[in-house]
């Protein structure tokens, strides 16, 4: 199993924490942002595999920030396949 944690940009959560086991999203835990949102996203990708959240979840903009909370747990998993 791997863990790890993404230190957000351009959003108000401040890092997201990961676990993935071959390939599939076991938890998700945003730290800081709109709890609700961060949990719903959380709960909605558990057991999804990693290229499918990464589909679904990239260019998800927030207010015109460029990105959102979902558009960087995207890029964090981006980052993972990428190692």
């Amino acid at each position: 199993m791997d863990q790890f944690t993404y230190r957000t940009k351009g959003v108000c959560s401040r890092a997201i924490e990961i676990e993935i086991e071959d390939g599939i999203i076991n938890r998700v835990e945003y730290i800081g942002g709109c709890h609700g949102n961060t949990q719903g996203v959380a709960a909605l990708i558990r057991g999804m595999r990693v290229e499918d959240a990464i589909e679904r979840l990239s260019g998800i903009d927030c207010r015109g920030r460029g990105t959102s909370c979902p558009d960087q747990l995207s890029r964090a998993l981006r980052e993972y396949l990428a190692k």
